[in-house]
């Protein structure tokens, strides 16, 4: 795909100085509110700061993570707020508009926060009445997982699973790796929610959703929040911890955004962010010490790796195979770089990217523990899927 060259005036401008997280669980039997708020004083905190200098709040949106930003401020008693907006997952959004409001100067100290909320469970379930599944049913779209004619989710994802592994000849394995990988890393991750070991024979045997996808290739449902503080990166040197700036952002969609829509696997709106991305970073491939490539089902990992280059289409499993450490059942490329090193979307919990975003920051503070991978300094994130939420973030140590 042929893009012009791409301006990028905020590369390596705006920094992520306070990270804060409500741990993850499969029912924390609590409400949204008091997640967000755990997470946002945490991240408040991390970054130096009081409420009094948080002055942009970035959250909420139509799927998950639910809570009105001007609800979080006033909870929070932020007392001077010039910039807040509600936005929709992936996590990339989040950032975008957050980076955008410092850049601008609409704000100077923006907190972000997500937080996903498990719908019909428990007595603190007070959204499970809207019977909504996906956002986009209040927009009037209609294509949700609740309709016969919907291919929202599983459904979708689903379909073109098959058609990737029809297209190239490939078979479920190529997606089991993406679940071992995970699996394999989340057993060093404390805040993981799905530790137990899983070996091929246990994915191949999984519980099947929608063929071909069994439940292991499905994000885990989960409560949880996680939350960030963004400002300039002049103002992060003097944060107490490492900042790590925001080096490149991209996003991508297609004339047809939809599942049921989309024309092929050569161009969907993974394809469109990948390239954008490519066009903006000065760092290559190659360059990247850690690896965060969205795993909400696993075939967006396989074709992520296409899109960016590591493969060819369709070659995502033997790439996979080709960087392959035994020894400790997780992909190492180059012998290096770690993929996913928390657990991901289908082991540590699916946060639409806030998860993956959080392991980022450690590991360029060098700050993730038995996790840590030696000499991280640059990161790649892709939140989103293969449609309408396709993102690029890409993050260097400050």
């Amino acid at each position: 795909m042929n893009l012009l060259p791409q301006r990028n005036s905020i590369k390596d401008r705006i920094a992520f100085t306070g990270i804060g997280r409500s741990p993850y669980a499969r029912d924390r039997d609590t409400t949204e509110l008091a997640m967000v708020l755990e997470a946002a004083a945490q991240a408040i905190t991390d970054a130096g700061l009081t409420a009094g200098q948080i002055d942009g709040v970035v959250g909420g949106g139509l799927h998950t993570g639910g809570i009105d930003p001007a609800v979080v401020a006033s909870a929070l008693g932020l007392p001077a707020v010039t910039y807040w907006t509600s936005v929709r997952p992936p996590i990339g959004n989040h950032v975008t508009a957050a980076v955008n409001a410092v850049w601008s100067g609409t704000a100077n100290a923006v907190l972000v926060y997500h937080s996903v909320y498990r719908l019909g469970r428990g007595p603190f379930r007070e959204r499970a009445a809207a019977g909504l599944p996906d956002g986009r049913a209040i927009l009037g779209d209609g294509h949700t997982e609740s309709e016969p004619y919907g291919m929202f989710g599983p459904t979708g994802y689903a379909a073109w699973a098959e058609r990737y592994l029809r297209t190239y000849g490939r078979d479920r394995a190529d997606l089991g790796m993406v679940a071992l990988n995970g699996r394999a890393n989340a057993a060093n991750n404390p805040g993981a929610v799905m530790t137990k070991p899983l070996t091929m024979e246990d994915y191949l045997a999984g519980r099947m959703i929608r063929e071909p996808l069994c439940v292991y290739d499905m994000d885990v449902p989960i409560d949880g929040a996680d939350a960030f503080v963004v400002t300039t990166a002049e103002r992060g040197a003097d944060s107490p911890n490492r900042p790590v700036v925001v080096h490149a952002l991209s996003m991508g969609l297609t004339a047809h955004p939809e599942e049921h829509l989309t024309v092929s696997l050569e161009h969907t709106g993974q394809t469109v962010s990948a390239a954008a991305m490519l066009a903006r970073s000065e760092l290559g491939i190659g360059d990247f010490d850690v690896l965060f490539p969205y795993d909400g089902f696993s075939l967006i990992t396989l074709h992520c790796l296409e899109s960016y280059g590591f493969c060819g289409p369709g070659e995502g499993g033997d790439f996979l195979t080709e960087h392959w450490n035994p020894d400790r059942g997780r992909v190492e490329i180059d012998g290096r770089v770690p993929m996913n090193p928390h657990g991901g979307s289908l082991s540590e919990g699916g946060t639409q990217g806030a998860g993956h975003l959080r392991e980022a920051i450690l590991q360029l503070r060098g700050a993730a523990g038995e996790r840590q991978t030696p000499g991280a300094a640059a990161a790649l994130l892709t939140p989103g899927g293969l449609f309408f939420n396709a993102q690029g973030i890409a993050l260097r140590a400050g």
